[in-house]
């Protein structure tokens, strides 16, 4: 190797990293939590120590994590990601042994004074193993069956263990996720026909398979199905939820009420506005503008994360950074579909603004990781 071709491959050591970190991702992450800071306040009657105080100190630990991800070479998690996704999947077994029970699912591990939801980290171990896998994966390979077979089968295992926690939309998370993996990867868009074919007739043996003894789905899910399809049906039951959220959206207007004077949220109208829901106090609050300005915020970080990964010529962090970024658009696109009745109510929060510890700090994790990729790209 000649000396030119040593300085374009080099990757930065010691304090240097500190200069290739992603600084634009970091005030992005920034801006968009601390909106979630603002709403909590809000929401709290205007209170910081009910929900803002603590997520403001989950946020600066889950920062520190990120930052000290961001120093470890890109060889570490190519490394370990056969082993993180096999404690992934005996932790998803664990869940359904000894698992808490919270709000009608055992998806929950109590790990000392840790509270753990195994399923979120799933969708981080997952990303890594299929980025490691198609990294070692010759290009020819991508798209013979057997090659595609073995990827669908890592995806489906934990899927089956989500499945019965029961939690339907981590599953179909995790489906999507590990899917979008894949495409990136180059596997035959084919296939991904043939996929959408098979949902199209799973979806149907659903339907029709309700209220016989081979019933595919629980009740309450089909519940959230009906309420889908027409809330109005069951204004004050099952439909209240998204009855109310469209109120509080409709009722924002271009610029909103004012802060701390969203009716629906004051009123308590709006369940579980401090999680699922906080996107309709904010978006009532604050109006279209408010609303808009916040998926432009995510839409930045989704745009720093695929630049960061098309320019990366390390194949292994190129997938694995685009996989991460799949997840994060996944996982706002559907808590805000959700909350405009654009999809099945299912409990989803918004990344980075609603109130929680675990995903929070899954999140955080992956963009460490999505740091890691950018600090050690070659160069």
């Amino acid at each position: 190797m000649s000396y030119l071709d040593y300085k374009v491959t080099q990757t930065p050591t010691g304090l240097r990293k500190i200069l290739y970190i992603s600084w634009p991702l970091v005030f992005l992450l920034t801006a968009v939590a601390s909106t979630g800071f603002l709403m909590l306040y809000s929401v709290a009657g205007g209170r910081l120590e009910t929900w803002a105080e603590p997520q403001m100190i989950r946020f600066a630990i889950g920062m520190v994590i990120m930052f000290a991800l961001a120093f470890v070479p890109i060889w570490f998690w190519r490394t370990i990601s056969i082993p993180a996704y096999l404690i992934c999947v005996l932790l998803l077994v664990a869940v359904d042994v000894v698992g808490q029970i919270g709000m009608g699912a055992q998806r929950w591990l109590q790990i000392g004074p840790v509270r753990l939801q195994p399923s979120e980290l799933t969708k981080i171990s997952l990303v890594l193993l299929l980025a490691a896998y198609y990294d070692w994966l010759p290009l020819e390979k991508v798209s013979r069956p057997l090659w595609v077979l073995i990827p669908v089968v890592l995806i489906l295992l934990p899927v089956g263990l989500v499945l019965g926690q029961p939690d339907l939309g981590t599953a179909l998370m995790l489906i999507m996720g590990g899917g979008l993996v894949m495409m990136a990867a180059g596997v035959s868009l084919w296939y991904f026909g043939a996929v959408s074919g098979m949902v199209g007739g799973a979806i149907y043996a659903v339907m029709i398979s309700r209220g016989t003894d081979w019933q595919l789905l629980r009740e309450y899910q089909f519940r959230r199905i009906d309420t889908f399809l027409d809330p109005g049906a069951d204004p004050l039951g099952a439909g209240y939820n998204i009855i109310q959220s469209q109120i509080a959206l409709g009722s924002g207007g271009w610029s909103g009420r004012g802060f701390m004077q969203g009716t629906q949220s004051r009123l308590n109208f709006l369940p579980e506005k401090h999680t699922d829901f906080i996107f309709t106090v904010l978006a009532e609050e604050f109006g279209f503008i408010g609303a808009m300005s916040l998926l432009l915020l995510y839409c930045l970080i989704l745009g720093f994360c695929i630049h960061s990964a098309l320019t990366n010529r390390d194949r292994f962090a190129s997938l694995l950074t685009m996989g991460i970024a799949c997840t994060f658009f996944i996982y706002f696109a559907i808590n805000m579909a959700t909350v405009m009745g654009m999809l099945p109510a299912k409990g989803s929060p918004l990344p980075l603004v609603s109130y929680g510890g675990t995903q929070l700090m899954i999140l955080l994790l992956g963009f460490g990781i999505v740091q890691s990729a950018h600090v050690h790209r070659p160069r």
